[in-house]
């Protein structure tokens, strides 16, 4: 367990920090307001966007939530393997009247993002795709936050414990809807969810959370059950009133031709589930190791499919238990999730 008074909420129910845009401070809010852990997305954006998403979700709700941030990453690229890539795709780029993005690395501004966070810090900070080094954590545990940090494999969760990164661990299943939040890229399908919090509880006496294919009062309580303190869901959440999925994505998660999810790396560069669609289908086998490079190589074609309705073309984040989605408040599914 978290230990007295260390779990900032009521309820063992974490709603997920889906970055690109449907963890809205609306959505937050409503999480929180019923009682669950909501948090915000700072991957993909500014310091400054991140800084106002908290002014309004704090506007909208006095109860705690988090923050997520994305370590900085930038695979080794091959510059013959991407230039052939974006060779190959550039003809969808033309089919919807757009340009191919410049294949650029980054740091998705993490250095300001922590500044502003230890400025001002949330109740929980989440890290994702590596650990924060340990002046960062004892900053944000001197201002009584909680670090989690993201694992996909036992291997991680030692990591963790041995560097004392974490307050709690994000146990993150294959079953989880968008991208894995490995510390590389390498690897692709990953390890289910039941069996990754076995292994991780084998190397680590750190309180866990459980992520992937989260989506009822059930599967909350089976992940309790295997040890977890509390449960995450994300795809569960994508077509709640309160989100910020976009119109395509959303009539893609009821439109029966999409029966499956898939791990790709076809749209960023690393490993991700998603519905399988036509994009997905044609270029996994052919996209590079490179995030964020391939991320922002694609970022003007998706958005340009987003904007037509191509939900073909288009990322669609999903875990495998999207069929489970429901157009229902927000409070409503923290009520499910949290009915044991």
């Amino acid at each position: 367990m978290f230990g007295e008074g260390r779990w900032p909420v009521a309820l063992p129910v974490v709603q997920a920090p889906m970055a690109g845009g449907a963890a809205t401070p609306e959505l937050v809010a409503a999480v929180c307001g019923a009682g669950g852990l909501g948090f915000l997305a700072a991957g993909y954006k500014t310091a400054g966007r991140m800084r106002a998403e908290i002014e309004r979700t704090r506007a909208l709700t006095s109860r705690p939530f988090g923050v997520n941030v994305f370590l900085p990453t930038a695979d080794e690229a091959d510059p013959a393997e991407l230039d052939a890539y974006a060779r190959m795709i550039e003809p969808e780029a033309r089919r919807l009247e757009t340009a191919l993005g410049a294949p650029a690395a980054g740091d998705d501004g993490y250095t300001d993002k922590i500044r502003d966070l230890l400025a001002d810090p949330p109740a929980v900070v989440g890290f994702t795709f590596g650990l924060p080094d340990p002046e960062t954590v004892r900053a944000f545990r001197d201002r009584g936050t909680l670090v989690l940090a993201t694992v996909t494999s036992a291997a991680e969760a030692h990591e963790v414990q041995q560097a004392s990164a974490a307050d709690a661990v994000c146990v993150q299943g294959a079953e989880a809807g968008g991208h894995r939040g490995s510390f590389t890229n390498a690897g692709l399908e990953g390890t289910g969810l039941d069996r990754l919090l076995s292994e991780v509880r084998a190397v680590t006496r750190l309180p866990l959370i459980a992520a992937g294919g989260i989506s009822s009062g059930a599967d909350v309580a089976r992940a309790l059950a295997a040890g977890a303190s509390a449960a995450m869901a994300g795809t569960a959440f994508l077509l709640c009133p309160e989100s910020g999925t976009g119109e395509t994505h959303r009539r893609a998660l009821t439109d029966p031709r999409f029966d499956r999810t898939a791990m790709t790396r076809a749209f960023t560069g690393r490993p991700a589930r998603g519905l399988a669609n036509r994009f997905l289908a044609a270029y996994s086998d052919r996209a590079p190791a490179a995030y964020p490079q391939v991320h922002h190589l694609t970022a003007p074609l998706r958005k340009a499919a987003a904007e037509r309705g191509d939900a073909d073309t288009l990322h669609l984040w999903a875990g495998t238990s999207w069929q489970k989605a429901r157009a229902v408040p927000a409070a409503a599914v923290v009520a499910d999730l949290a009915r044991l």
